[in-house]
């Protein structure tokens, strides 16, 4: 069962109003006082988190938060550009307007998405129009 505060603080007072003088006398008062690093932490290990000293990571959290996105939006771009420049010269072979264009003729010989796609009314009279 779950005792409320008050009723404890009356077990309590009720319990040390029984102990006689000599008793109350012998009694020593204990101070908690909890760990320096927070709960579940213990005095012997070191601290949760970044180390003391000089590390990358505190020398970044001290540095402004837009500044630190921008950088790394930034970086990511760049290294997500390298792939690109490299594929850039030889391109897949489904990429090259021959294949296109057999790709549209077999799509519009199926009569492919013919509402709004390439067998619609619409597509068919742009391209007829080129």
């Amino acid at each position: 069962t779950k005792l409320s505060p008050h009723y404890c603080t009356t077990i309590q007072s009720q319990s040390t109003a029984r102990l006689t003088e000599p008793a109350k006398a012998n009694m020593v008062k204990v101070w908690y006082e909890p760990p320096p690093y927070g709960p579940g932490t213990s005095l012997n290990r070191p601290a949760y988190g970044a180390r003391s000293g000089n590390s990358l990571v505190q020398q970044l959290s001290r540095r402004p938060q837009g500044m630190l996105i921008g950088g790394a939006c930034a970086a990511f771009a760049c290294i997500a550009y390298i792939p690109i420049m490299v594929r850039e010269k030889n391109l897949p072979f489904t990429l090259s307007p021959e294949y296109q264009a057999a790709q549209r003729a077999y799509m519009r010989y199926h009569n492919m998405n013919p509402i709004f796609g390439i067998s619609s009314k619409e597509a068919r009279a742009a391209d007829e129009a080129h």
